[in-house]
Parts: structure tokens; sequence; C-alpha cells
């Protein structure tokens, strides 16, 4: 825990935490292929894997949290049970506030709609008032800067204007909990510069940030406390750079045992005529 926030309303609390994936249900197998392995018994791997298991974690308001940490860490998982989109397979989050989710980059989009039509449709699903939406309208595409494309169906925008629209309705309702996936680095560099503006802005104003980037300068440079996740568990929690330091370093150690692991296994071409 950040003993800058100490003193604040816990925004986030996670007890026990663990999220279990089925894979079984990403297997191509007819109903006969599954009942005639019932039937033989036969021995078809784990049926299952633990994205995150046994964990716990604290999140006070105003704090900005960098998650880190190989791919298959976890990272994006831990964002999709904070934004209520995995429910926990074990153990409890109890969340205090609003959330708003920008995971991916142009998801929930309706391509056929306009840019200023998908506003609207973002609103009725994030239960925003009609009123309330008619009057950060304006302010949204003013900070998405797409111009006439406003008005064009989404599926004409290139990545970066539907970075730059995802990204401005989800940091214009305030909300109390942001979650971020790899977005502070998309658009141009002015883009960049707005983006992680508006996100120091909302952290002056008590919010929550949660980021998950493999930027990890913007960890050191943005976040007040980082988190480093490794096979669905907490290695480290505390001050970005000792984290940043710590990842590094385990990142090089891996590299050094995949590479003896590598030697070991080369094998000397045959000269010819032997």
């Amino acid at each position: 825990m950040s003993e800058l926030h100490a003193g604040r309303p816990v925004a986030v609390d996670i007890h026990g935490l663990g999220i279990r994936y089925d894979l079984r249900l990403t297997r191509r197998t007819t109903i006969k292929g599954s009942l005639v392995g019932m039937l033989r018994r036969e021995h078809t791997g784990p049926t299952h894997f633990w994205a995150l298991r046994h964990l716990d974690l604290r999140i006070h308001h105003g704090e900005a949290v960098g998650l880190i940490g190989p791919n298959g860490a976890g990272k994006s998982t831990l964002l999709l049970a904070l934004a209520g989109i995995l429910q926990p397979s074990e153990g409890s989050i109890a969340i205090d506030g609003s959330v708003s989710t920008l995971l991916t980059l142009g998801a929930g989009f309706d391509q056929e709609l306009t840019g200023r039509d998908n506003i609207a449709l973002a609103a009725a699903f994030l239960g925003i008032a009609h009123a309330d939406m008619e009057r950060l309208t304006p302010s949204i595409i003013e900070f998405a800067d797409l111009g006439a494309f406003i008005d064009a169906p989404v599926k004409t925008y290139s990545m970066g204007m539907k970075s730059r629209l995802g990204f401005s309705i989800a940091t214009s309702i305030t909300p109390n909990i942001l979650l971020l996936d790899e977005v502070l680095g998309t658009g141009d560099q002015v883009f960049r510069a707005r983006s992680q503006a508006r996100v120091r802005e909302l952290i002056g104003r008590a919010r929550v940030v949660v980021l998950v980037t493999h930027d990890l300068s913007y960890v050191t440079e943005f976040c007040g406390r980082a988190i480093l996740l490794e096979k669905g568990r907490i290695i480290k929690d505390g001050d970005p750079a000792e984290v940043v330091d710590l990842y590094r370093k385990r990142v090089r150690e891996s590299k050094l045992l995949a590479e003896a692991d590598a030697e070991r296994f080369v094998v000397e071409p045959i000269a010819p005529g032997r």
C-alpha cells in the first residue's frame, strides 16, 4: 500500500481473488468425441488454468497504479475482473465508485454508426442520463479531435481515431476508477501528451487509475505505485522504480536461462565426407 494515500478511502478491495479459465471450452470436440473420451477415461491433460490465484490487493482513492509483468502474467485478466467483465472463481472484489474502462481499442463501438452516435450508445451502456451526456458530448468531440469524421461511420476510422474517441469517452465521464490497457502510447505525440495530462487531472481529483503497459517508462514517470505480476500472483508491490528494476532483472535472468538451455542442444554440423 502506498503510504502517501494510506489515509484515503479504499477504492478497490480484493481478497483471495482467483480467476479460472476452463480449457475444455477452447477445444473443438464433438459431443460423440467427448463421450468416447469420458468412457475411455482418456487423460487429456489439465482441464483448467488459473490466470489469477490467491490475490490480495487494496487500492486507495488518488492512486495511479501500474501493472507490469510478462505476457500471461494475469494483468489484463485482473482489469477484466475489476471491470466486472469476469466474475471471480474464488475470493471477492469490492469496488467503491463508478468504473470506466478502455481495455481494447475500439471495443464496444458499433462500426456502422457514426462517432457521434457511438457517444450516445456508450452513454446508454454506462447508465449516464441523456441530459448529462448531451452536456458532455461537445467536450468529448473536441478532445477526440476527429473533425468532420465525428459524423462518419466508425468503420471508416483508423485505429488511432478509434483510440482517441474511446479514450475521450472513457475519461470524460469522470469515473471514480479508470482502467487502461496499453492505451497511453497510442496516437501521435500531441495526443499522447494530452491523454497523459487528462489522466493526471483525474488523479488530481482523487480518482483511481489502473494502467497495464509494457512501456516501463510510463510506470516510473506516471504512476505512484507499481505491481509486478507473474503467473497470476503478485511478486512485488511498491515504489515504481524498485518494481521496474526487479522486473528488468527477472527478464534478464530468464533470457540468460533460455540462452543456456539453447546452447545445451546445439548440434555441431557433420563435416562433408564423415
